[in-house]
């Protein structure tokens, strides 16, 4: 099962320096805290709907694969975030298998619930880095994340009611 924007989430083609956008918009871009609280500041209700989560070979994260350690499986969840039940934003986790040990075991159960609730309650997170992308109209962006020095990525793509527009 998929969604047409998470086609257009792997679709992202990213830059290889930060352009020179709108402050607004690249405040939103290289926002280092939770999404998830950035839009709820927004005075809106976060929901989860829940597309795709489990394991995954090698051959399904071919766009993560050089920032990710190389291993047998990988645990992949892919939501669409919304907003007072508006779709804002499409997201991709993809997990090594060997991170998902100890505390990180937790990112298997999230279901329904916002990854950044979880992610930003951790006194071990630390982000690598961010990368900007686009597709057609759509920004987005790509981050490997660190959870007690054990990597993950997340992808976000901002859909056309987020208000980064």
């Amino acid at each position: 099962m998929s969604h047409p924007a998470l086609t257009q989430l792997r679709a992202l083609r990213y830059v290889d320096a930060i352009p020179a956008l709108d402050p607004q918009l690249l405040e939103w871009l290289l926002l280092e805290d939770s999404m998830t609280k950035r839009f709820e500041q927004q005075g809106k209700t976060v929901s989860v709907t829940l597309i795709r989560e489990g394991f995954v070979t090698e051959d399904e994260i071919a766009e993560e694969r050089d920032s990710l350690p190389k291993e047998d499986r990988y645990w992949l969840r892919e939501i669409i975030l919304c907003a007072d039940g508006e779709p804002w934003l499409a997201g991709r986790t993809v997990v090594p298998e060997s991170t998902l040990s100890g505390p990180e075991l937790a990112l298997q159960t999230l279901g329904k619930t916002p990854l950044g609730r979880y992610l930003f309650t951790s006194s071990t997170l630390t982000r690598d880095f961010i990368e900007i992308g686009r597709h057609e109209q759509l920004w987005g962006r790509r981050s490997r994340l660190r959870l007690g020095g054990k990597p993950l990525m997340l992808t976000e793509l901002f859909l056309p009611a987020s208000p980064l527009y």
